[in-house]
């Protein structure tokens, strides 16, 4: 197995390679090397575990650098501004350098994504702020998207009554986790599996037995199922010999490091600090197993299990453990759901998810590695790929899912919505074969008459 000495980075993306897999980060640039120390010590666990820790210490050697936490003293200072000022700051990104200083510039790039990009936002300082004027459309625009989301979760009853941070929760932390270099593993995926699972948790037949923790657990699975994505699949960590697939041993690698590093945005947000540690640690415990869930490669052992509940009508949605194994199927249906939508948006799905895959391709072909299945452009079309993925994986899970709903009317427009998809891409797979069919035949041709010249 070849290892690619400079391909990985120690923050878990790949360096330039010159096929603009991370446009971001300069050819050759070290993320790490300006630190005495990397902080990474174990792959993405420790690091998702004790970020906290080290973004206290740069907070701490920046305002020391500053002269003090806050700097000169003002009267009466204006807590908009001073957000507004913090916000530059982090956006800023000032990191350590060899000689123990301090420079101003981009900083680690996943210190930069760990941390909340917008100040801890309260209530009383959005009216006060808004009657002032003193906002700009753009931070009421923020604040506004910010707030809706802590109203939803609040009325969960799984947050503090009183409005605190919930940096979380804000596009700072876990939608820039997300990496928008990806084509399709991005923060719009996560947005639309979020989508979805929110529209299959009120279908009536389960909508009517949830807990609220069993929604916030949904929800919260759905948005960060997919967070740290590299654009790779596991059989290129693995066979790249990334420290990933060494640290959970080549078995659910990228589910395994969404939901680490879920724990870790968890535990920096304090999102949970209020409940009691060991409610804190059941969240956390099936957070893993929804996120686990999406790995695809189990996909045959969740339908068999649902598919025989089904048979034997013995789900009990009283039982946590059963309504919990449905959050599973849920989970599973939405981040497959593309070919359930509208012919103009599964379309895009797919074309991106084809691209993502032959970025990989053409990556393992620049290496000379073995060009991993669906990610070779040149035998691998996006109607063959999307044919194969409705036909094994997406109709089979939504058949029984419609069995389960008995069926609603959502579960029963998804279906249609797959059987049209479907007879369109095998549409466009005949009209591409006739188009290759014709074009065989005009060389063809064209050999023989040239054989005819004398």
């Amino acid at each position: 197995m070849p290892v690619l000495e400079g391909l990985w980075g120690p923050d878990l993306r790949m360096r330039d390679s010159g096929l603009d897999v991370c446009p971001e980060e300069a050819p050759g640039s070290p993320v790490w090397a300006p630190l005495r120390t990397p902080p990474v010590t174990c792959g993405g666990l420790s690091l998702a575990l004790e970020l906290p820790a080290l973004i206290r210490q740069l907070r701490a050697a920046w305002r020391a650098r500053r002269g003090g936490p806050r700097g000169p003293e003002r009267s009466q200072p204006d807590p908009w501004v001073e957000a507004e000022k913090e916000e530059v700051e982090q956006d800023g990104g000032a990191h350590l350098e060899a000689d123990g200083g301090l420079s101003s510039g981009r900083a680690a790039v996943l210190l930069a994504e760990r941390r909340g990009s917008y100040p801890p936002i309260h209530l009383h300082v959005l009216n006060t702020g808004v009657q002032r004027g003193a906002l700009q459309s753009g931070s009421r625009r923020k604040v506004k998207r910010l707030l809706s989301l802590q109203r939803n979760c609040q009325t969960s009853r799984l947050l503090p009554p009183s409005p605190g941070p919930l940096h979380l929760l804000d596009q700072g932390m876990l939608q820039d986790d997300y990496h928008s270099q990806n084509p399709y593993h991005n923060a719009v995926h996560a947005a639309d599996v979020t989508q979805a699972m929110c529209c299959y948790l009120k279908e009536p037949k389960l909508a009517e037995q949830l807990t609220p923790l069993d929604v916030f657990l949904g929800l919260m699975a759905a948005a960060a199922h997919d967070v740290d994505h590299p654009g790779v699949n596991q059989p290129f960590l693995i066979k790249t010999r990334h420290h990933l697939a060494s640290l959970y041993q080549n078995t659910s690698v990228l589910e395994s490091h969404h939901w680490r590093s879920t724990v870790g945005m968890l535990r920096e947000s304090g999102l949970l600090s209020h409940l009691p540690a060991d409610v804190t640690q059941d969240v956390e415990q099936q957070l893993g197993s929804l996120i686990l869930a999406t790995d695809i490669s189990r996909q045959n052992e969740f339908l068999l299990t649902f598919r025989e509940h089904l048979d034997n009508q013995d789900l009990d949605l009283q039982l946590a453990e059963h309504r919990h194994f449905l959050l599973q199927i849920a989970l599973k249906c939405a981040d497959v759901c593309n070919p359930c939508r509208t012919w103009e948006l599964s379309r895009q799905w797919s074309q991106r998810v084809c691209e993502e895959f032959f970025r990989q391709g053409d990556l393992e072909k620049k290496f000379d590695l073995e060009i991993s299945p669906l990610c070779d452009q040149q035998a691998d079309s996006v109607p063959a790929v999307q044919i194969g993925f409705i036909s094994y994986i997406v109709e089979p899970l939504f058949e029984e899912w419609q069995r389960f709903t008995e069926p609603s009317p959502l579960s029963t427009t998804m279906m249609g919505h797959l059987h049209q998809n479907k007879a369109g891409w095998s549409r466009l797979r005949c009209q591409n074969s006739d188009s290759d069919s014709d074009s065989d035949s005009e060389e063809n041709e064209g050999e023989g008459e040239e054989e005819d010249i004398p």
